[in-house]
């Protein structure tokens, strides 16, 4: 089924400012915008609509579950939002219910799209919604540390003074206060990140790998003290993950799945790096970590493990 149709459920913040992405980039033919306030996705739908003269041609407008029977990508945003000073685990009992309410509709007229989900806690959703009966593991995808891995990557660019397209480093494990960024396998054009080091004479202090570390893990609630919320960044990320699942571009992003393969002894899903098309998560990849990395990894992997016994309760 390749029908270009996106349907998504949840029109706060996140869902439109990835609604808003997917139009400006052009990668679908269809937008479905379903809200437990039909009438806030009707004038969300509306506010987008005004802009199509000025990009490519895209149907949007709001609808309800009976609209995911056709679609090829469903993308849940819906739920409780992370407030100031809570950790997205907080949010696991909540709306690990709102999510299971959500798979109701859907599995009512599809069990065919692919799953993308962003509501947080998304590891554990991502592995409440693989237990979910009828769906396909890999077609159960989370958005996962793809945000982490690009905020990653633009805080080592200002350091290093160079473009973070340019710059290739993972974050893997929890979408979370437990995500493990990878320093051991960063590299810029092939060359290590280590190396670059040594020749940049910038004089970083010994500590600066856990200042960036502490940087990576605490952005979310920066933001979310400043302005309330993310959603710019989590939009085009969401974005990202999409066009290479509609466009079965088979490109590596490091989205949440469950680990039912090499990783299959962690029993949780979470983030490793990933080929992405239009069957969902092609096949994983294997990533080099230092032992302290391999470590974290695994601390992670059981932070999890227990965050999903609590949403399984």
């Amino acid at each position: 089924m390749h029908s270009g149709k996106v349907v998504i459920i949840g029109s706060g913040f996140v869902g439109t400012s990835i609604a808003y992405a997917m139009l400006i980039r052009g990668i679908c033919t269809e937008v479905i915008l379903i809200d437990v306030q039909r009438v806030k996705a009707e004038g969300e739908a509306m506010d987008l609509s005004h802009g199509l003269p000025f990009i490519r041609p895209v149907a949007i407008r709001a609808g309800g579950y009976e609209d995911c029977r056709d679609a090829e990508v469903i993308i849940i945003t819906a739920g409780a939002n992370q407030k100031p000073g809570e950790t997205r685990l907080d949010l696991t009992q909540k709306n690990a219910a709102i999510l299971r309410s959500i798979l109701e509709q859907i599995a009512r007229y599809t069990q065919e799209a692919i799953l993308l989900i962003v509501s947080n806690p998304v590891d554990v959703l991502t592995s409440v919604a693989r237990e979910y009966p009828g769906f396909v593991p890999e077609r159960v995808i989370g958005s996962g540390t793809v945000l982490d891995t690009a905020r990653f990557r633009y805080i080592l660019s200002r350091r290093c003074g160079i473009n973070p397209a340019s710059i290739h480093a993972y974050v893997v494990g929890e979408h979370g206060d437990s995500e493990v960024p990878l320093f051991s396998s960063a590299s810029v054009a092939g060359s290590p990140l280590s190396a670059l080091c040594r020749e940049c004479g910038a004089a970083c202090d010994l500590d600066w790998r856990q200042q960036v570390i502490q940087e990576v893990k605490g952005a979310a609630y920066e933001i979310i003290e400043r302005k309330g919320a993310t959603y710019y960044g989590i939009g085009l990320a969401t974005t990202q993950i999409l066009r290479a699942i509609l466009r079965d571009e088979q490109t590596v992003l490091t989205v949440s799945g469950w680990l039912d393969d090499r990783y299959a002894d962690l029993g949780v899903a979470m983030s490793v790096p990933c080929v992405i098309g239009r069957g969902g998560i092609i096949r994983r990849l294997d990533m080099p970590m230092d032992q302290e990395e391999k470590e974290l990894f695994l601390n992670s992997s059981a932070t999890l493990r227990e965050s999903l016994r609590c949403a399984l309760i």
